[in-house]
């Protein structure tokens, strides 16, 4: 049977966004789910008097709005998001959450997240009576090229990937990296939105992505033209402003290094004791931030090893200091009055190994959140699905839907000349082992038997190439498939893992957005009052 989400229907105009599972690995959902052993994270707060609570400790720490001065340029915000950082700083609290660069903004989840954010920044502002502000964190200062570099679309004979023509870089901060010439998949990018009836997101993006521009850069434009407006602000983590800010903790972390080393080598100890496996290995010998120096090839980020840490500390110039992935949430949790952080599954698994980082260098440790996490089904992909008569569900097995339809389209003759030799086959099979039984058994039945499977084995291979034979002859309708499997399992995952929203975006305008809010209020509710074990 055709699936189609709840509260859709085939002729809406607008697609369905559905509320799906956070999912992540076993540390991951043990700490979602708040059984993981409770020293390894910072306690979530489970109800709205114990959020109120955790605000009021968090402004304790932050009583004055210096901390947005001093982030000003690296927020370079407006409209709404300045407005409502502003109201934050003053008197508020903030709801952070964040992502590397992806091409044209990356996977949906990028989105997501963002969504999650505001929806929780909204939530919290209505229960708690107190300015809250959503902070998107671009993560411009990471180094990876293979996720920077490409994104997946639904094109006309299914999934599409876009692609920089490079070269790839290695070791050098997005934020510094050119983009080159972008012409191929920008216009790739276009095909795949069809007939656009919001091209304001189009403009922005190809206003954002000029081959003059860094792979950062782009982003940050990107998140800013479409987030700023819905009040969310975007912090660009490689702006001088940001590193002078956090310069004072990384040097700290750099005096603390085998310190932090050790701890964080107790705690792998105690994962694993535990039967989970440490989401980030420990790498011996190198601490956790990286240092910035001119080399070949540019400005090349490396890991401080222990050995040089105190040197480093004492030497490096400001703002060539970054923490990495179990540093940076310490150091955000520092420099902004941070009440929670909407983290993804990947990023749950972090926070068992954050906190003893944080222990040692004697501040707080953030407090981590599920996200909210959503799939779009469009108007399009459910009329496929009703006409293919499958259901989203029937993608899991990546060859089942293919198999099933384009055997349903063999001749009807084909079809009933085959189920009768295997009828045939079958039938006249065991009445020879029983002719071969009441003979005294002249051969052994496993013979029999064997020589039965055989010739079944060879019908089965049969049909196997008659279903192929069927799939080129039935382009169009493999090339739906195709389309559909894109739609609703790209590479086998959820389209929010894997597919670009600007394509959507481009279709269905702001509205779209609106509804991935609605459906992010509901979970933000959830977390808030306590009963987010209950929600989907």
């Amino acid at each position: 049977m055709s699936e189609v989400a709840e509260g859709s229907s085939l002729t809406s105009p607008m697609p369905a966004v559905r509320t799906l599972q956070l999912g992540g690995g076993a540390l991951s959902r043990a700490l979602q789910g708040q059984s993981a052993n409770a020293e390894w994270a910072a306690a979530r707060p489970a109800n709205v008097a114990e959020w109120k609570r955790a605000a009021h400790s968090v402004r304790q720490r932050h009583v004055d709005s210096r901390w947005l001065t001093a982030l000003a340029p690296a927020f370079n915000a407006t409209g709404d998001a300045a407005s409502r950082l502003q109201r934050a700083a003053e008197s508020g609290v903030v709801v952070t959450t964040g992502q590397q660069p992806g091409l044209f903004g990356g996977p949906t989840y990028t989105w997501s997240k963002a969504i999650a954010a505001l929806a929780l920044a909204d939530e919290l502002e209505q229960q708690l009576g107190i300015p809250v502000a959503p902070v998107f964190w671009a993560a411009t200062d990471d180094a990876d090229w293979q996720e920077a570099a490409s994104t997946h679309v639904v094109g006309e004979h299914g999934l599409e990937t876009l692609t920089l023509a490079g070269p790839p870089s290695e070791a050098i901060a997005l934020a510094e990296v050119p983009l080159g010439d972008v012409s191929l998949p920008l216009s790739r990018l276009r095909a795949s939105c069809g007939s656009a009836a919001y091209t304001d997101v189009l403009e922005l993006i190809e206003s954002a992505y000029v081959a003059h521009a860094t792979v950062g850069a782009s982003y940050v434009q990107l998140l800013r033209g479409i987030l700023e407006p819905l009040g969310i602000a975007v912090l660009d983590a490689s702006h001088a402003a940001l590193r002078a800010a956090a310069d004072p903790l990384l040097r700290r972390a750099l005096t603390s290094a085998p310190a932090i080393s050790d701890a964080l080598k107790a705690r792998g100890v105690a994962i694993r004791a535990a039967g989970f496996q440490p989401q980030v290995d420990d790498v011996d010998g190198l601490s956790l931030v990286f240092r910035t120096s001119r080399g070949d090839r540019g400005n090349v980020r490396e890991r401080v090893p222990l050995s040089n840490a105190a040197r480093v500390a004492r030497e490096a110039d400001i703002g060539t200091l970054g923490p990495n992935v179990l540093l940076r949430p310490v150091v955000e949790r520092a420099l902004l009055p941070t009440v929670a952080y909407l983290a993804g599954p990947g990023e749950f698994a972090y926070f068992a190994q954050i906190s003893p980082v944080a222990e040692t260098l004697g501040v707080n440790a953030p407090v981590a959140v599920p996200r909210w996490s959503g799939t779009i089904l469009e108007p399009q992909t459910q009329r496929t699905l009703a006409r293919l008569n499958v259901a989203v569900s029937d993608f899991d097995d990546p060859h089942a839907v293919d198999s099933k339809l384009a055997k349903a389209s063999l001749d009807e003759d084909v079809a009933d000349a085959f189920e009768r030799v295997r009828v045939a086959a079958e039938t006249q099979m065991r009445a020879l082992q029983s002719a071969v039984q009441d003979a005294d058994e002249i051969v052994p039945a496993t013979v029999v038997e064997g020589a039965g499977r055989d010739i079944l084995h060879r019908l089965d291979r049969l049909e196997r190439r008659l279903i192929a034979g069927a799939k080129r002859r039935e382009t169009t309708l493999m090339r739906d498939i195709a389309v559909a499997r894109a739609a609703v399992r790209p590479l086998g995952q959820s389209p929010e893992r894997v597919l670009n929203l600007v394509p959507a975006l481009a279709r269905y305008g702001p509205e779209l957005l609106q509804l991935m809010r609605a459906s992010a209020r509901v979970h933000a509710a959830a977390l808030v009052s306590g009963d987010a074990a209950d929600s989907p």
